[in-house]
């Protein structure tokens, strides 16, 4: 194709975000990401999402807001969804209906890359949104946090390696994701990224993205001292996620 998957979602958010949104979405309460995922005990964001390129279609039909609200019952932290429609299926509408169904927080996901980008998050209703460091070179990382905060979004900063974590941390990052999966090639190296969170300043919430593929293995990183999780895929392939997710919280460690 002559680019990476990581260039080629960043191309689709510039597509979609170069225009400012055409409305707001009607005022919904503003709900804390960093708050819930810093309360004790495993946390866990559950993922709405249909499809990815690595995995395919995931969730058929999509029903976002029943979706989130078995999320809910099942003891999710926070919901996230991913908007991004010509690669992952979704749509940014999605974001007001599982704001509307749940009293968690919700975290956008998509692939924004310049200041005026946020924009659509605000839109959207969203309370968080998703950095990708590795897209974000130089000081615009920095300028992108900052102008979360101005926009009274915050940011969940991604990374994949020791130099992105170290970027988001002078980037001034409280609220830091690593993702296991490599979004250029789609690799998976769970317990690198775990190793990551574990050696993350305290002050800085860290969260595991990607990668957990059975109880089994979470609870083996839970107990290595990983407590916040967004979890998709394992989430969204289950006929009950309700009570896949309460499973997971409430298994022996």
């Amino acid at each position: 194709m002559g680019k990476n998957w990581l260039e080629l979602l960043v191309a689709s958010g510039t597509a979609r975000f170069t225009e400012p949104p055409k409305a707001l979405t009607p005022e919904l309460p503003r709900r804390s990401l960093l708050q819930a995922l810093s309360e004790e005990g495993v946390r866990i964001i559950a993922e709405v999402k249909k499809q990815s390129p690595s995995a395919g279609v995931l969730r058929e039909p999509m029903d976002p807001a029943g979706l989130a609200r078995a999320y809910q019952r099942g003891g999710a932290a926070a919901i996230s969804v991913v908007t991004e429609p010509r690669y992952f299926g979704g749509d940014s509408r999605w974001v007001a209906e599982v704001k509307q169904a749940t009293s968690l927080p919700v975290l956008q996901k998509d692939f924004f890359s310049r200041p005026e980008h946020l924009a659509h998050g605000l839109a959207s209703g969203a309370d968080a949104v998703l950095l990708i460091a590795r897209v974000l070179p130089g000081s615009l990382l920095a300028e992108m946090v900052a102008c979360c905060r101005e926009l009274g979004l915050e940011p969940l900063v991604e990374t994949h390696d020791e130099e992105d974590v170290q970027r988001a941390l002078d980037a001034g990052a409280t609220l830091l994701g690593v993702n296991s999966r490599d979004l250029a090639t789609f690799t998976v190296q769970v317990e690198a990224a775990a190793a990551l969170l574990r050696g993350l300043p305290s002050g800085v919430v860290g969260v595991l993205e990607s990668g957990v593929k059975d109880p089994g293995q979470f609870s083996q990183l839970v107990a290595q001292g990983v407590r916040r999780f967004l979890i998709g895929e394992y989430l969204l392939r289950q006929e009950e996620p309700e009570r896949a997710l309460k499973g997971l919280l409430e298994a022996r460690w």
